[in-house]
């Protein structure tokens, strides 16, 4: 396995989703700016990721693969863990970002009481709320790899079809929270100023992922093993 992921750093990964890693997290500074949507850019790491930096599917990448002595289902575990590791990243950079973008927000809006004005309001889960952002985003980065899985592994080579599935399933996805919270009962804990009940939301949100990936690690195993090249 360690030298699969190796493979994947090094060969698969091209450098474009080293940037986007890096400068897509920083979008927490922007005031008011909708937080959950900021997760969906790591999404577009996908494809860049599945061709390559030599264009992995045009050089038969995933043919290669399954020519090592190596289990399918381990070229599957290792695709899958090196999109987590992207993701965890993403998130622990946005994470440190956090605190200074909650001091933009405060310099901002003191200034705006200042001036007699009112204050800017977060669009959707706000700064206050983003522990509980996380733990959304962290349930949907789990059901946008089962789909992207599932459907890349079905035939090896649909790239274009799983990322444009793989959005619009993660943008349903924050759709339906987005209009369908506030009819959920106390839905304001999911606003509340209590990290603990936040941090609360977060761990339950880390089981369903982990539960969700292994369904992800399932699926995408049995359609590869029944992809004949």
């Amino acid at each position: 396995m360690k030298a699969l992921l190796y493979k994947e750093f090094k060969l698969a990964m091209h450098p474009i989703c080293y940037i986007f890693i890096a400068l897509f997290p920083f979008m927490i500074l922007i005031p008011s700016y909708p937080i959950a949507i900021g997760f969906i850019y790591i999404l577009s790491c996908y494809p860049v990721l599945f061709l390559g930096a030599n264009k992995g599917q045009q050089s038969n990448d995933l043919l290669f693969s399954t020519l090592l002595p190596v289990r399918k289902k381990d070229i599957v575990l290792a695709r899958i863990l090196t999109v987590v590791i992207m993701q965890l990243a993403f998130i622990a950079i946005m994470s440190c970002l956090w605190p200074l973008a909650n001091f933009i927000r405060g310099t901002i809006n003191q200034q705006l009481i200042d001036a007699g004005k009112e204050p800017n309001t977060d669009a959707g889960f706000g700064l206050n709320a983003y522990i509980s952002t996380l733990a959304f985003a962290v349930i949907g980065y789990a059901i946008a790899d089962l789909i992207y899985f599932s459907v890349y592994y079905k035939h090896g080579k649909s790239i274009v079809a799983s990322t444009l599935l793989t959005i619009l399933g993660f943008v349903f996805y924050l759709g339906i929270f987005t209009i369908g919270l506030p009819f959920v009962p106390a839905y304001g804990a999911f606003f509340t100023n209590n990290i603990w009940i936040q941090v609360g939301f977060l761990g339950i949100a880390i089981v369903v992922s982990i539960l969700l990936h292994f369904a992800v690690y399932k699926v995408a195993s049995k359609e590869l093993e029944q992809v004949d090249f």
